[in-house]
């Protein structure tokens, strides 16, 4: 049953074309702008070049994006007492969850396919088999943020709520050093914010844990364990809340 109602609602979200087209076009137009129009693009970072290593970032930032504003759409169901239509069916409630996760994760390809297409023919390098793995990587740990979208929808149970942590994700992404390379406080504050340890678990591959600094060779370096980590613990902390709003919806008052 969960397996029906995650198909069910891919097709209906596909069919979406403004919101499509704006988690599969923006992050490549961004890469666009920021980084392969920029001169910085053809610099040797890690494994590759610069320009690799913002495709990477720009990659999160889309697939997080898309997953969190589909899951998120939630929201707008529990407004509609859909919370209470599924608790009245056997289908358990994790099932719920897990078919909201499915539905983001398949969407979340697009824009990661988008961005790397776009790399490719701008020169960025990763080098072999670095490409399928830093893209399932981020695809795989976007799921993360499928869970921070039901939360906000689950809880708020608003269409504000999708576009407020939806519009979240921007700070989050600053934090989570995919915009500008951060130092000093500013990184040490980064590193126990959701979308860094993803994003240094993406990078991984190409750069070995090394932190890019603006100017000159990497002066840190992030163990694995470390961003594993921090994907872990957020990932258990958005489940536990996606689960805790599951259940409140489907009691009945």
């Amino acid at each position: 049953m969960s397996l029906g109602y995650a198909a069910h609602d891919l097709r209906r979200t596909v069919r979406m074309v403004p919101t499509s087209f704006f988690a599969v076009v923006l992050p490549p137009v961004l890469y666009l702008m920021f980084t392969a129009l920029q001169d910085f693009a053809d610099l040797p970072v890690g494994h590759g070049n610069a320009g690799g290593y913002n495709m990477i970032s720009m990659a999160v930032y889309g697939a997080v994006t898309a997953t969190t504003s589909i899951a998120g759409s939630a929201a707008v169901e529990q407004a509609r007492g859909w919370g209470r239509q599924i608790g009245l069916t056997p289908a358990p409630r994790h099932g719920y969850v897990l078919a909201k996760v499915a539905v983001a994760l398949s969407v979340a390809v697009l824009p990661v396919l988008a961005v790397y297409a776009v790399g490719a023919l701008t020169g960025a390098e990763l080098g072999g088999w670095r490409w399928p793995a830093t893209g399932a990587i981020v695809v795989a740990g976007s799921s993360v943020f499928a869970l921070y979208g039901l939360a906000a929808g689950l809880l708020f149970r608003s269409e504000s709520a999708v576009s407020a942590a939806s519009g979240l994700l921007v700070v989050l992404s600053f934090f989570g050093n995919l915009f500008v390379p951060l130092t000093g406080v500013m990184l040490d504050i980064a590193r126990f914010t959701p979308l860094y340890g993803l994003a240094g678990l993406a990078r991984y591959p190409l750069v070995e844990g090394d932190v890019v600094a603006t100017s000159g060779p990497p002066v840190e370096s992030d163990p694995l364990w470390a961003l594993a980590l921090n994907t872990g613990i957020w990932a258990v902390v958005f489940a536990v809340v996606v689960l805790l709003a599951v259940r409140r919806t489907t009691i009945r008052r």
